[in-house]
């Protein structure tokens, strides 16, 4: 195997961006039979995130070399990433993997999602699986409804249970992102008997042309979560303000990255601010093939 001359750090690891996401709107239509709620949402994808660090072993052996304080490792979506790829491919190789965390946790911008999907790709590449895209999203669909947007790599619209992914052009933007440090879980929320489950059917003709839309979970986490109703009201007076997802983390549009940056500077206490760029490709897709020209 040949290996990656840009691996960063030495000792064979090499380093790949796990991009977040903001969900621009998310609205639930309705319950299939089986209990699932049916979505519809927009993923604009960030230039900011986590980096996962991947350093391959011969022993077939995968590991996080830094757990996260909490999670068993086979609950570990970024280990349970790696173990799935191996058994769909029948590669014997393993991996070490460490992961530089910078997305909240339980935020609603993606972190586990988009660091399973890294995984998912750089492996691919290192153990040359070989397999296509289609493959990797289908993997990682069993492992989350969120990762195969990561693992496509490209802004879009989702419909169903989120796997359902249209291609769709955005405007690249800066936005500044708000954490108020409240962990939200996600189960909880799709749980509330005050959620609203009847959200008019949108079409991306609609949306693009300014159809009004809001983020059915943010009314549920404003009477749960206090912290992030303060942080909603807050980050409103300085621009329109949304939740992510079914996350604690808001964000909020904003002309420049000065202006962004402005803002968070006033953050008060117990929020934390990010300036961050939605861009229409993943820089995982760059880092891949700045990986792939490597070794041509």
């Amino acid at each position: 195997m040949k290996s990656d001359p840009s691996a960063a750090g030495g000792g064979g690891w090499s380093d790949w961006p796990a991009p977040a996401k903001l969900n621009l709107f998310l609205h639930i239509t309705g319950r299939r039979a089986d209990g699932y709620h049916l979505l519809q949402t927009v993923f604009q994808l960030l230039d900011w995130g986590d980096t996962v660090r991947l350093r391959v072993r011969t022993d077939g052996e995968v590991r996080r070399v830094d757990p996260l304080p909490g999670v068993a490792s086979d609950d570990d979506l970024a280990v349970r990433a790696a173990r799935a790829l191996r058994t769909a491919s029948g590669s014997r190789l393993g991996a070490d993997i460490a992961i530089d965390k910078r997305i909240p946790l339980g935020g609603g911008l993606g972190g586990g999602s988009s660091d399973a999907a890294t995984t998912l790709v750089a492996l691919n590449a290192l153990w040359e699986a070989d397999l296509d895209e289609g493959e990797l999203a289908a993997i990682g669909l069993e492992l989350g409804a969120d990762v195969p947007v990561f693992v496509r790599g490209h802004s879009a619209w989702a419909e169903g249970i989120g796997e359902r992914l249209s291609a769709i052009d955005l405007a690249e933007r800066w936005y500044v992102v708000v954490d108020p440090d409240a962990k939200v879980p996600t189960a909880d929320l799709f749980r509330a008997p005050e959620l609203t489950r009847d959200a008019p059917h949108l079409t991306i003709p609609l949306f693009v042309s300014g159809a009004t839309t809001v983020n059915v979970f943010e009314p549920v986490v404003r009477e749960r979560f206090p912290a992030v109703a303060r942080a909603l009201d807050w980050l409103n007076g300085h621009g329109e303000a949304r939740l992510s997802g079914s996350g604690g983390c808001i964000f909020a549009p904003v002309e420049s990255a000065k202006a962004g940056a402005a803002i968070a500077a006033r953050c008060p206490p117990g929020l934390r601010g990010y300036v961050v760029r939605g861009t229409a490709r993943s820089p995982l897709l760059a880092r891949l093939h700045e990986w792939r020209q490597a070794l041509a």
